[in-house]
């Protein structure tokens, strides 16, 4: 019979966060970090955010949340300029444009705690793997957000519609995953500050679903300098959104996943619903900020032109975007 002391049970408990309240860090305090972390911190829970040019505003003002779902302020807040002066936390969220990821391997290592969870909330593709190069002994998931949100001031976030987040844990080669007690977890602390979860055994499929809106809506909407609702009230452009979603859906099947008929339909339904939204690719176009061209249309290109697959009007997509993205960064 193996007998376990009570502070071996608590110190294993406590390594799975059982006993206590998991501390959060956001890195990239803007739309979405900014109105994920402010819902984690009004539920209660020991939230650290850090900052770069709201830093000064938010260390002293805090943070305003402007949302649908009632307006709130969060008049202190744990603000960081350097992430060398920020607790090692149990859940790091990685809220930043995959364009700033080059400065992960400084931000990443000095915050995460040896076993915690690095929870990579960005667009895109094979997010997760390069996270690995960078931190080991950590457990990475990605989540999906179904959000519209934008950061309008300095400590001033926006939140116009939807909120939901899809979780699923990252494994090499993107193999489907059982839930796991961890990430449940999670799930359970961001669905007490008010956020809808939905927990998927399959990361990649739900990679490629976010992409299903991403691409046509973020690309269309810089290129043809319109609104989402813009975008569908047009029958050519609506046309021309669809064609790209079933495009998406060609190149999911490369790895084996299936988008369905229904799910397109569900997001052409979705996006005719929501509030006129302009999109974080042409907020960042029009911003004169660098485009997340690679991450949500060239890495998905890459995957699927290595299976012997061409999404031509994605191709033409990308082409156009790295063109308007070189020239409208220009110094």
């Amino acid at each position: 019979m193996i007998i376990l002391r009570e502070s071996c049970i608590k110190e294993m408990c406590d390594s799975f966060g059982l006993l206590r309240e998991r501390r959060y860090a956001i890195l990239g305090t803007g739309a979405l970090g900014g109105f994920y972390g402010a819902k984690l911190q009004k539920a209660g829970l020991d939230v650290h955010f850090l900052l770069k040019s709201d830093y000064e505003h938010v260390s002293k003002s805090g943070l305003f949340v402007e949302s649908k779902d009632g307006d709130f302020t969060l008049p202190q807040v744990n603000a960081y300029n350097d992430v060398n002066q920020m607790p090692q936390c149990d859940v790091v969220i990685v809220a930043l444009k995959t364009t700033q990821n080059h400065l992960l391997p400084k931000l990443l290592p000095p915050v995460v705690k040896d076993t915690g969870v690095v929870l990579v909330l960005q667009n895109g593709l094979n997010i997760e793997e390069d996270i690995a190069q960078i931190v080991s002994n950590v457990q990475i998931i990605g989540g999906l957000c179904f959000l519209c949100s934008n950061k309008v001031g300095a400590g001033h976030i926006h939140h116009l519609d939807y909120g939901k987040i899809t979780l699923g844990e990252y494994t090499p080669e993107y193999q489907p995953h059982p839930i796991t007690d961890k990430i449940q977890q999670i799930a359970n602390d961001f669905q007490n500050a008010g956020i809808p979860i939905e927990l998927a055994a399959d990361l990649l499929l739900a990679r490629w679903q976010k992409l299903v809106w991403n691409i046509p809506y973020n690309g269309l909407s810089v290129i043809l300098n319109a609104t989402t609702d813009e975008l569908m009230a047009d029958a050519d452009t609506r046309k021309l959104v669809e064609q790209l979603m079933n495009e998406v859906a060609a190149g999911a099947k490369t790895s084996g996943r299936i988008i369905p008929d229904k799910f397109i339909q569900t997001m052409l339904n979705y996006t005719l619903k929501m509030k006129p939204y302009r999109t974080s690719m042409k907020i960042d176009y029009d911003e004169h900020r660098p485009l997340e061209v690679e991450a949500i249309f060239g890495n998905p290109l890459k995957k699927v032109q290595a299976a012997g697959v061409n999404l031509p009007q994605i191709s033409c997509m990308y082409h156009q975007l790295k063109f308007l993205n070189q020239r409208n960064t220009l110094p």
